[in-house]
């Protein structure tokens, strides 16, 4: 083999056997390394040809004349116990007279790995970018080649102390030691180092190093700067850290608190967020340029230590005006601008300076929060521990991160404004919160969601319906936002209505469902799935003092007795409105006065126990027995609340009311059979029982109201016929009633005609008059008022 292609063999000193032929290529000197190599004797080699040794077919180079010529061959020679042994031959030209050949030989393996361990040594010395160094047992330093730049080389004890701008000898000796005792390599472990002041990162690499008996001599150590790598994974966690935390909310000030929570630490030691005032509320920001009052409020602000520097705006605070500056112009023009203490003082003025400028702070980046052509606020990071200005680089990843946040702020912005919409519209839509009648006292409460999606419909009702009853209505419409605030406000009005014409609350119900239907049909394909809701009605009559109600996939109302102790009255529950073909059932309970009776939503029991309705109701029963029912409806209704104002997804609407009955001498019920007698009967009676409630001024419209109602339940109606008389506060109530269910209807007699005056009659003197079915037959009831009489109960 030629000698360029033999590679550098090196100079293997533990394999390395030795030869010495005369001039006529005879061996005269024979080593014991070369009988190990080869496992010939000296007896057997001495005074023999060197050509003996060579295995059948080698070259001529291999011969002592080629080698004498070419001075280093790859040879294959003889092995005494049969085959052959591949060896790297050097040959040199014996001193003296005699002459000859000294030959040099080691085996081919360990001679080529010895050649490529050199190589790969002065390759490795010869990088300008790498630090290398060969550390012995004793971690003395052999070889060493430091890289261009900064960085030096580490330093171990033996070779001397770190110098006093140099730091990290004692881990990086330490981590010498370990590889050499371990024999296991250790890849590019970072440590930081301040070299002239500056930090910088280096990556070590340490590997065993071991000689030919396996024996770990020493070991190799790689240290390289990898300031840049270090900064540019810290910069990519930071922006995906501020993607995934400041995007998870949709509230404007906990946006903003996230955004200085990830620019400190992770970019300075103080930041400050400022909007616009306009956007804390949901409005678009006014659009400025130039010095004077901006309009903005200190939002968040962070601080590496935690607290708040002295002096310092507070968040929460507005900002005072501000000079006209070229920083100021960039920022409002969207551009990020960097800039030292000098230039933050020229920017805000040396009185304003303490307000703005945190103590030790030596660089400061200002960041637009630009979204969708707005300028919502701004971001401004201080520089004070970290000595390092803020680099261009600094300032794209600032820029990056803040454009992120400021998207998550304007859609924060653009859900608060339609939210405050939906929520404005919701209670605009929604009755006043207390009423005080004969039958109940009532105190309503609407809570709207602060999370998740938004307005939900929820809402309630008071009806006051003929014969003091009222009808208490809760319901909570599928689907969120403006959508389902315009459903509640059209089904709202569909109860009023429906209930105005005095329903039974199972029948006003499916008169309901059937209209949702049909909105339902009248959406939009893709809307069709969200047209519901669920809704629950509660007649109460106070004079009765009986409560009917029907629910439709609504949660049973609760039910606070006057001794305190709280059930949930078992409703029958019917399908959700909307989705048709199922009737509706009512439930009617005994209620005592002074009873509180709660209705409520869904949302109330998401409070007590998340999204596990049937627990949530159990709590709520469990919690409503301690409350007194005697305490204020406003406090009862706070306690079955909560007084904290967590973050809850879904609306909640509550409708707490008292009940009451109206006394028993203020009402009398009369029967007659369907006979004309019946009539003057019915008229003595009414008029005893005026003059003992001293209502004598109303007798004789109330004495012409019944001798109508009741000849016309006598002729029309058939017996037996019924009549009662409540008084109540301001107002006589008359009702008639008889076995028809034809409905009477109010007409202008001809002056031809012989009948048809008496309901126009009684119209004219009563304050207003009606008429509802009962389950046989019907009543037709008035109201008087009055104003000066005692009300005696």
């Amino acid at each position: 083999m030629p000698a360029d292609t033999a590679g550098d063999w090196g100079f293997c000193l533990p394999s390395l056997a030795s030869a010495v032929l005369d001039e006529a290529g005879r061996v005269v000197h024979w080593s014991s390394a070369a009988a190990a190599l080869l496992a010939l004797d000296a007896d057997e080699v001495l005074g023999r040809p060197a050509t003996e040794l060579l295995a059948p077919g080698e070259h001529p180079e291999c011969t002592p004349d080629g080698l004498a010529r070419s001075g280093e061959v790859r040879a294959r020679l003889r092995h005494g116990g049969g085959g052959a042994v591949e060896v790297f031959l050097h040959a040199t030209e014996a001193a003296g007279e005699a002459g000859g050949l000294v030959l040099l030989g080691a085996p081919a393996e360990s001679a080529t790995e010895c050649g490529q361990g050199v190589a790969l040594l002065r390759a490795l010395l010869a990088q300008d970018h790498l630090g290398v160094a060969v550390h012995d047992a004793a971690l003395r330093v052999l070889s060493v080649n430091e890289p261009v730049g900064d960085i030096p080389m580490p330093k171990v004890s033996v070779a001397g102390p770190a110098g006093p701008e140099e730091s990290g000898a004692e881990p990086f000796e330490d981590l010498l030691r370990q590889v050499l005792e371990t024999g296991r390599p250790v890849i590019d472990e970072e440590q930081h180092l301040y070299v002239h002041g500056v930090r910088r990162t280096v990556a070590h690499s340490v590997f065993p190093l071991e000689h030919a008996r396996g024996h770990r001599s020493g070991v190799l150590s790689i240290w390289r700067d990898t300031t840049e790598e270090e900064r540019a994974r810290r910069h990519l966690h930071l922006l995906h850290e501020s993607a995934i935390r400041i995007s998870a909310t949709l509230d404007i000030s906990q946006a903003a608190r996230d955004l200085a929570d990830v620019l400190v630490p992770g970019l300075g030691d103080f930041a400050a967020v400022e909007l616009a005032e306009a956007v804390l509320v949901g409005d678009e920001p006014p659009k400025l340029l130039g010095g004077g009052s901006q309009h903005l409020v200190r939002a968040a602000g962070a601080t590496a230590d935690g607290g708040w520097p002295e002096g310092m705006l507070p968040p929460g605070a507005a900002l005072p005006p501000l000079r006209d500056d070229v920083n100021l112009r960039m920022v409002q023009r969207g551009e990020a601008t960097v800039t030292d203490l000098r230039g933050a003082i020229e920017a805000v003025g040396e009185q304003q300076a303490g307000m703005f400028i945190p103590d030790g702070g030596h660089s400061l980046a200002v960041v637009p929060l630009w979204a969708r052509g707005l300028l919502l606020g701004h971001a401004a990071v201080w520089r004070i521990d970290n000595p390092e200005p803020f680099s261009e680089e600094e300032r794209t990843l600032l820029t990056a991160i803040c454009s992120r946040a400021a998207l998550t702020l304007d859609n924060a912005r653009r859900f608060q404004h339609e939210h405050r919409a939906a929520v404005t519209l919701q209670q605009r839509l929604l009755p006043q919160g207390s009423t005080d009648s004969v039958a109940v006292e009532t105190t309503g409460s609407y809570r709207p969601a602060r999370s998740g999606g938004g307005i939900s419909g929820d809402w309630f009702d008071v009806i006051p319906l003929p014969g003091l009853r009222v009808a208490l209505v809760v319901g909570d419409v599928i689907g969120h936002g403006l959508a389902a605030t315009a459903a509640m406000g059209r089904l709202r009005a569909a109860v009023q209505t429906l209930a105005a014409m005095e329903l039974d609350p199972d029948d006003l119900l499916h008169r309901v469902d059937d209209l949702v239907e049909q909105l339902a049909a009248e959406a939009r394909p893709e809307q069709q799935d969200t047209v519901g809701a669920t809704c629950l009605v509660a007649v109460y009559d106070p004079v009765q003092r009986r409560c009917t109600m029907a629910s439709a996939g609504h949660p049973p109302p609760l039910l606070i007795a006057p001794d305190g102790s709280a059930r949930l009255v078992e409703v029958p529950p019917g399908p959700p409105l909307g989705v048709g073909g199922m009737p509706f059932e009512t439930r009617s309970v005994d209620v005592e006065p002074g009873s509180i009776l709660a209705l409520y939503t869904d949302g109330l029991l998401k409070q007590y126990h998340g999204d596990d309705l049937d627990a949530g109701m159990r709590r709520l029963a469990d919690a409503s027995g301690a409350l007194p029912p005697s305490q204020p409806l406003e406090e009862i209704s706070a306690n079955l609340l909560g007084h904290q104002e967590d973050d809850h997804a879904d609306d909640i609407a509550l409708l707490v009311a008292r009940t009451r009955a109206v006394p028993r001498r203020d009402t009398v019920l009369w029967e007659y059979p369907a006979e004309a007698a019946a009539v003057g009967e019915a008229r003595s009676d009414v008029l005893g029982q005026l003059a003992s409630w001293g209502l004598d001024e109303t007798a004789f419209t109330t004495e012409l109201i019944v001798s109508e109602l009741v000849t016309n339940a006598v002729r029309y109606g058939g017996g037996p016929v019924s009549v009662r008389l409540i008084r109540a506060p301001h107002a006589l109530i008359c009702e008639v009633s008889d076995a028809s269910n034809t409905q009477p209807r109010l007409r202008r007699a001809e002056e031809t005609d012989e009948g048809g005056r008496g309901l126009w009659l009684v119209a004219q003197m009563a304050t207003r008059w009606g008429s509802r079915y009962r389950a046989k037959g019907k009543t037709i009831w008035t109201e008087q008022a009055y104003e000066g009489l005692p009300f005696m109960g």
